[in-house]
C-alpha cells in the first residue's frame, strides 16, 4: 500500500492519530507543500486583484460591517442586509477585515463601505483575504489528511489538484460561504474519524478532539446550516462504524456536538433570538438530488485534468481489490454523495463542498497504484495529468476574473 501502511493500517491509521502528535518539522515534504500553497496563494491574488468590484461584494462588506460595527437585527435579518438565507459567517469575514482598518486608522464607523473604496486603495483585497485565507487551510487540510493516509506520494497529487483546481481559485476570490462551508464540512469529516479511532483508547485523549469537533461543527453551522446537518450525519455515520465498542457514547456526544454548534451559530447571529430565528423559518436545509451540478463540473475544459484523473481513480478503484479499503472508500462515498445533492430552499454549491474529498479519493487510488509493479509508466502518466490540469488552470486565470 501507499507509504509505509499496510492496507491493515489504513483500516486504523486515522489522520489525528497519537503518532500524529509530534514536535513539527518542516523538512522537505512541508516545504513542497508550502510551494503548492504559495502557488495557490499567487494565483488567487492575482485573480482577487484584477476583479472589479461587484454589486455582491458590496453588500456582504456592508452588511458584515454592520454586524461587527452596529448590529441591530429587526424581525430576523439585519437592517441593511436583507434576509441571510445561507450563513453569517461569510458577511462577517468579509467585513472583519475592513471594521480592523477603520478602528487602526481611527475614523468613524460611520463611513460607508463605498466610501472607503475611495479612501483605502485594496479594500477589495481586504474584503477577500478571508476567503483567501480559507482555501489555503482547506488546502493545508487536505495535504494533512492525505498525506497521514496515504504517505507523501498520495498528499502530493491531492494538494496539486487542489491547488491548480479553477473552481477553487474562484472561491476563495469573493466573498461567499462556499468555501468556509467546503473547509468545515471536510474538517468535521476528518475531524469525526479522528475522533472515533482516539475512542479506543484513554479518556484523556478524547476531550480535545470531542472540543475541536464542536468548533468545527459550529464553524460549519455559522456558513450553511445544511452542511452542518451532512456533516452532523456523515459524523455518526462513520462513528458508527469504526468505533467499535464505544458506540453507546454516540447519543451523548451527538447532543453535545449539536448544542455547541447552535451556541456558536447563535453567537454568530450576535446572539439576538430574531435574527437566529430566521435559521429555522427559513428553508435552509431543504436537499434534493440533481447529476446537473456534477455534469457542469466534469464537462468543463479548466476541470479536464481534474475529471480524466477522477475517471482514472474510479477505474482503478473498481478493478485493485488493494484499493478498495476504508481509507479511499470514505472520501469517494462523501463526494459521490455532494457531487448529487442540491438544496432547493437558498442557493448553494454542495458540489464544490464535494471537491476536495474527491481529490483525496484520487491521492488515496493514484498513491496505491504508484507502489505496483506498474510504478514507472503511472508516475510518467501522472506528471502529466498533473502539468495539463496546471496549463489548463492557468490559461483560465483570466476568466476567473470577470
Amino acid at each position: 500500500m501507499s507509504g509505509t501502511l499496510s492496507s491493515e493500517s489504513h483500516e486504523t491509521m486515522p489522520p489525528s492519530t497519537v503518532h500524529s502528535i509530534r514536535k513539527f518539522r518542516f523538512s522537505r515534504p512541508q516545504q513542497i507543500a508550502a510551494v503548492l500553497l504559495f502557488i495557490l496563494f499567487g494565483q488567487c491574488l492575482w485573480v482577487a486583484i484584477h476583479q472589479t468590484l461587484s454589486e455582491t461584494d458590496y453588500q456582504y462588506a456592508r452588511c458584515g460591517r454592520e454586524m461587527w460595527e452596529k448590529p441591530s437585527p429587526l424581525a430576523g435579518y439585519f437592517t441593511s442586509c436583507g434576509n441571510i438565507h445561507d450563513g453569517t459567517l461569510a458577511y462577517r469575514a468579509a467585513g472583519l477585515p475592513l471594521t480592523i482598518q477603520r478602528m487602526l486608522a481611527g475614523q468613524a464607523s460611520s463611513t460607508t463601505t463605498w466610501e472607503m473604496r475611495h479612501e483605502v486603495s485594496y479594500v477589495k483585497l481586504l474584503m477577500r483575504l478571508p476567503f483567501i485565507a480559507a482555501g489555503l487551510a482547506l488546502g493545508a487540510c487536505l495535504w494533512w489528511v492525505t498525506r497521514r493516509l496515504y504517505g507523501n506520494t498520495g498528499g502530493y497529487i491531492a494538494l496539486s489538484l487542489y491547488c491548480f483546481a479553477p473552481p477553487i481559485l474562484h472561491a476563495c476570490s469573493y466573498p461567499n460561504n462556499e468555501i468556509l462551508a467546503a473547509f468545515g464540512l471536510f474538517a468535521v469529516v476528518y475531524t469525526a474519524i479522528g475522533v472515533a479511532h482516539a475512542m479506543q483508547g484513554p479518556k484523556s485523549k478524547w476531550r480535545p478532539r470531542i472540543v475541536l469537533l464542536t468548533l468545527a461543527f459550529g464553524f460549519t453551522a455559522a456558513a450553511h446550516v445544511s452542511a452542518f446537518l451532512l456533516g452532523l450525519v456523515l459524523t455518526i455515520a462513520f462513528m458508527a462504524y469504526v468505533a467499535e465498542g464505544r458506540r453507546a457514547y454516540l447519543p451523548t456526544l451527538a447532543i453535545v456536538w449539536v448544542l455547541g454548534a447552535l451556541s456558536l451559530l447563535f453567537a454568530s447571529y450576535a446572539f439576538r433570538p430574531d435574527a437566529f430565528s430566521y435559521v429555522f423559518r427559513s428553508e435552509a436545509a431543504k436537499m434534493g438530488l440533481s447529476f446537473h451540478p456534477a455534469g457542469a463540473f466534469f464537462s468543463s475544459l479548466p476541470n479536464a485534468g481534474i475529471t480524466i484523473a477522477a475517471l482514472a481513480a474510479l477505474a482503478l478503484y473498481l478493478t485493485f481489490r488493494r484499493s478498495r479499503y476504508f481509507g479511499n472508500t470514505t472520501p469517494l462515498l462523501v463526494a459521490a454523495l455532494l457531487l448529487v445533492l442540491v438544496t432547493t430552499g437558498v442557493q448553494t454549491e454542495p458540489w464544490l463542498w464535494a471537491i476536495p474529498f474527491l481529490l483525496a479519493f484520487i491521492g488515496g487510488v493514484f498513491a496505491d497504484v504508484l507502489e505496483t509493479r506498474y510504478r514507472k509508466i503511472f508516475l510518467w502518466v501522472t506528471s502529466a495529468m498533473l502539468l495539463a490540469q496546471a496549463a489548463l488552470c492557468i490559461a483560465s486565470l483570466p476568466l476567473l476574473t470577470q
